[in-house]
């Protein structure tokens, strides 16, 4: 890692909770708009019609669950709120996302490819491991380390 005035930058407090704080919030956004986007452009009935072209497994039960889970996943990202199980489920989505749609178009997404589902699922993990940082509901609410739930923040 490079060294500033003899310190390990990955880990400067400061920087620290920024990068994790800078990659929670937009990635909780993307999420959260792509939810609003499936209930409001495209309608939960164009998504199901959407997902069900796509082959995507039981599509009426599957697309408002996908909207409902990106909408409030993204939100708790952006919150830091139930960050850590937030962040599998979305990476998850994505992985089902990636590998039921989008895989047999190649990497890139200009024509239908995982690149974007890929990138916004390994984000995710990113969270999921490193967790949200001390700018978040999370580490308000659970950040002691004699809280048995310390493991959310």
């Amino acid at each position: 890692m490079t060294k500033r005035n003899g310190e390990n930058i990955m880990k400067n407090p400061a920087l620290n909770t920024t990068a994790r704080t800078v990659l929670r919030v937009v990635l909780g956004f993307l999420f959260a708009a792509h939810g609003f986007q499936k209930f409001n452009e495209w309608t939960i009935a164009g998504t199901q019609a959407a997902f069900g072209q796509m082959g995507i497994p039981a599509a009426e039960i599957a697309a408002p669950l996908v909207a409902v889970l990106e909408v409030a996943g993204g939100i708790a990202l952006i919150l830091g709120l139930l960050t850590r199980p937030a962040a599998v489920l979305l990476m998850l989505n994505m992985l089902g996302a990636m590998f039921l749609v989008h895989v047999s178009a190649g990497v890139f997404a200009a024509n239908g490819g995982y690149e974007l589902v890929l990138l916004l699922a390994a984000a995710s993990l990113a969270i999921a491991l490193v967790g949200p940082g001390r700018i978040s509901v999370d580490h308000a609410l659970f950040g002691r380390k004699d809280n048995k739930l310390s493991v959310l923040a």
